[in-house]
């Protein structure tokens, strides 16, 4: 069994000056996202640290590259494609307050041909990359009209999770594997709304939505209302990160991100005493963890999927102990 050693927990430190670009008292952070080239550049640093690393995770290094490299060439494609939205500010605003994520309930138009290529291309991936039959069937059933495409993917970017693994099991497919092919396929998509949504407001003050943001609090995504996957400390700040659309965001309190314990049932966690850059924070409150790793600079999209495989073992050290992941929270449609 891996050790777990408790740490105390580290000072919230006061807003400064950082190359997150952040402004300060702004929960929402903006990310500098690279050019297509530097991105590439980035992506095949980082894998072959990764597989130098821990060459026992080759198989799984080179299946991640490729199904990165499906989402990254989508995300590519949106560019000014993206539609038309009725969401004004004030509109907005008040979700946020009542803490209903932004997507939430929104008839918000798929690019269902552009995604569905993506998604039969994903399937195709992880057929060949070690899920088989079980993403051949996948495919059978988009391509034979069984599972509608455009369906699919609206859920996904709903957060609709119920409602794809209910389908899936009607039909007889994996719903684990059609989440997660629904998602990745989606994400670009949700990450460049997330982009023309909110990027344009960082800067301002007085304005109904951007005051909505800096008073956000809550350890889901105001985007789309997933957990993050992980959080990346740059320059001591917490930063939050979205395993769907990539948002990042701080609290304004150090506690537990999903029931708020501060008290000493909430512990961040170093499993390797060696490497305490790469922590687990848990709660014996709710049961739940969530892993931390110091970094020089976070990680654009679609690139948190790297951090997330790198730490792997963090999350395997939590589970040995009894924590796990919540499943997607549902909100109120209105």
């Amino acid at each position: 069994m891996v050790a777990i050693l408790t740490e105390p927990k580290p000072r919230r430190p006061q807003a400064t000056a950082i190359n997150l670009l952040c402004h300060k008292h702004m929960p929402l952070v903006s990310i500098y996202q690279p050019n297509r080239q530097e991105l590439d550049s980035i992506s095949a640093r980082r894998w072959a640290e990764l597989g130098a690393a821990r060459p026992d995770l080759a198989p799984a290094v080179e299946l991640q590259q490729r199904l990165l490299a499906i989402v990254g060439h989508a995300s590519g494609a949106l560019d000014g494609r993206l539609p038309r939205l009725s969401l004004p500010p004030k509109y907005l605003a008040a979700k946020l307050t009542r803490g209903v994520p932004i997507f939430s309930g929104e008839p918000i138009p798929v690019p269902v041909g552009l995604l569905k290529t993506s998604l039969l291309n994903l399937t195709d991936a992880l057929a060949a990359g070690g899920a088989g039959e079980s993403a051949e069937h996948i495919k059978e059933a988009i391509t034979g009209n069984r599972m509608d495409a455009g369906s699919l993917l609206t859920a996904s970017l709903s957060r609709d999770q119920q409602a794809i693994r209910t389908g899936a099991e009607h039909r007889g497919l994996a719903p684990d594997l059609v989440w997660l092919l629904a998602e990745l396929a989606t994400s670009p998509f949700a990450h460049a709304l997330q982009i023309a949504l909110l990027s344009p407001r960082h800067a301002l003050t007085g304005d109904p939505l951007a005051d909505a943001m800096r008073a956000w609090n809550h350890g889901y995504c105001a985007v789309c209302g997933s957990w993050p996957a992980l959080a990346e400390v740059a320059d001591g700040h917490r930063v939050l990160r979205c395993s769907f659309c990539a948002a990042g965001w701080e609290l304004n309190e150090y506690c537990c991100i999903y029931c708020s314990e501060q008290g000493e049932r909430f512990v961040t966690a170093a499993p390797d005493a060696e490497r305490k850059d790469r922590r687990v924070e848990i709660c014996a409150a709710c049961q739940y963890f969530l892993k931390t790793i110091d970094v020089g600079e976070v990680s654009p999209f679609p690139l948190v999927a790297i951090t997330d495989m790198e730490s792997m073992d963090l999350d395997l050290a939590a589970m040995e102990h009894g924590y796990s992941r919540p499943a997607m929270r549902e909100f109120v449609r209105r």
